[in-house]
């Protein structure tokens, strides 16, 4: 079901920082709806679930790696007010569209992240580690600035492993999304960078080990959604 793989969807690895900055960017102003009719409401209830398995302590601060506009940054504040997220993203834009959610905001890399060691309770990312260039190093760099016994909490897209239910996943994310995601946001490749992005994503269990050689302990994960998204979690 997926598109003929012989066209050039993905950017080569040198680029891909560049052309992931300029699509986001592109995409912002409706990046927030498109994420709702995708996933149908469901990615609100997920960033929930990121920010639970954070584990924050009271007042604690939290680090939201490829924040966009702020979604589990602001659940954070919604489910304890005392806390101190901090979003970080690479696109100056998707930030500025979350202005108004009341988050601090940093421009940076997360393969370089601007903080010290030990500076936050806890990191998370929401759907960023398919678009960095070194999956091992952005857990690593979120290791690093957590302190000691803190958690690290990964949220992303992962294709089902159930045969028959993978056809449908596909027909719906490689056909139905670009031509919606074009329609609402003008940029049908964006959408269909999305889906592609998955296919050589580690899955669950790959990306469990990954996790654990980035340095994090205790790694475990779940599935949601009949197996088409994936939740990740680890202790440093």
């Amino acid at each position: 079901m997926t598109p003929d793989d012989s066209r050039p969807i993905l950017p080569p690895s040198a680029e891909k920082r560049s052309y992931v900055r300029r699509m986001f960017t592109a995409i912002a102003p409706r990046y927030d709806l498109m994420n709702r009719l995708m996933t149908f409401g469901r990615d609100q209830v997920w960033r929930r679930t990121v920010v639970r398995l954070c584990a924050l302590p009271p007042g604690g601060r939290l680090l939201d790696a490829a924040t966009g506009t702020g979604d589990i940054a602001y659940e954070a504040l919604q489910r304890d007010p005392t806390a101190r997220p901090v979003g970080l993203d690479l696109t100056r834009e998707m930030m500025l569209y979350g202005r108004d959610k009341g988050i601090p905001f940093t421009e940076g890399d997360a393969l370089a992240l601007p903080f010290a060691d030990a500076t936050f309770a806890a990191a998370c990312s929401g759907f960023m580690m398919r678009n960095v260039t070194d999956v091992r190093a952005a857990f690593a760099e979120q290791a690093r600035v957590v302190r000691p016994g803190g958690r690290v909490v990964c949220l992303e897209i992962t294709r089902p492993a159930w045969p028959p239910f993978r056809v449908l996943f596909d027909l719906y994310f490689f056909r139905f999304v670009p031509l919606v995601g074009g329609l609402i946001s003008g940029r049908r490749d964006a959408y269909t960078y999305l889906p592609h992005s998955t296919l050589a994503f580690p899955r669950p269990p790959e990306l469990a080990r990954v996790m654990a050689s980035a340095g994090l302990r205790d790694v475990r994960y779940r599935t949601a959604m009949l197996g088409t998204v994936a939740l990740h979690w680890g202790t440093k």
